[in-house]
């Protein structure tokens, strides 16, 4: 017994030591926004700046010559609307998939899943094609419909629809439930920590892209805050304090999805221990 208790002692003192390892590259940038560019690459590094210039760096970066609140509000825009219909189509999907007989299903899982295998950036060509076509080119619907399809998502989500008995659909079917009533109000609540899981993954995904708005958009009021991080670079590259007061302002929302997130992943998995 104290084997093991000490065991664990040593893997949590080494899990913390790699934790802060990994968090001192957050922590300096962090840092580094706070103050006057001389002290940016001072020697030793100094964690708690001497002089702080909160005020001066992150209103040059919001209210500077570059529209970055533009920017972070078409980036948000696309994220959310990006998430919540790739969510919705994904669980539709995963839903059918799992728990609607019809002929073929199987095989068209399998196909489903094969387009998972292929690059992003072999496709691109043929997307750039029919979103022209579809007059949807340099708009924030067109960035939206490329990202609301997520396979990874449908295979994510239909493994916890399979672990739903069939019982509990079968008698819904037999009180008088539909297709829809089930999936909504019954199959739905019980996947929320895989839901959960894959907002948090799809909304991170979207608000990094840097590839789709650098192809789809072109013009500057559409541009999401990746290409207006890269505008921003361009033009305050040589001031690090800017550059990093930028970068905290731009993972802000990243932290704030997943500290909330990873709330309800927690909670939907307790319930569902205490249920089973």
């Amino acid at each position: 017994m104290k084997s093991i208790r000490f065991d664990r002692t040593i893997v949590t003192i080494f899990m913390a030591i790699c934790g802060i390892f990994f968090a001192l590259p957050f922590l300096w940038m962090l840092s580094a926004s706070f103050k006057p560019e001389l002290e940016v690459l001072a020697y030793p590094i100094q964690w708690i700046p001497k002089t702080w210039r909160a005020t001066e760096n992150y209103t040059e970066v919001w209210a500077g010559a570059l529209p970055f609140t533009m920017y972070y509000w078409n980036s948000l825009k696309v994220s959310v609307l990006t998430t919540l219909f790739s969510l919705l189509i994904s669980c539709m999907a995963a839903y059918g998939f799992s728990k609607v007989s019809f002929k073929g299903r199987d095989i068209l899982f399998v196909l489903v899943l094969v387009t998972f295998m292929i690059p992003s950036q072999a496709i691109l060509v043929p997307q750039f094609i029919m979103i022209r076509w579809l007059g949807l080119f340099d708009s924030h619907i067109g960035l939206i419909l490329i990202g609301a399809s997520g396979v990874l998502g449908t295979f994510l989500l239909r493994q916890f629809f399979m672990g739903i008995h069939n019982e509990i659909i079968e008698s819904a079917r037999i009180d008088g439930a539909n297709h829809w009533t089930i999936f909504s109000r019954i199959t739905i609540p019980l996947v929320k920590p895989a839901m959960a899981t894959y907002m948090i993954l799809r909304f991170i995904w979207t608000w990094n892209d840097y590839q789709n708005p650098l192809i789809f958009i072109r013009s500057e009021q559409l541009f999401t805050l990746q290409l207006g991080m890269r505008k921003f670079a361009d033009a305050n590259g040589e001031f690090y304090s800017l550059m990093m007061a930028g970068a905290v302002s731009a993972i802000l929302p990243l932290l704030i999805i997943f500290i909330i997130g990873q709330k309800h992943v927690i909670e939907g998995v307790a319930m569902g221990s205490v249920k089973g």
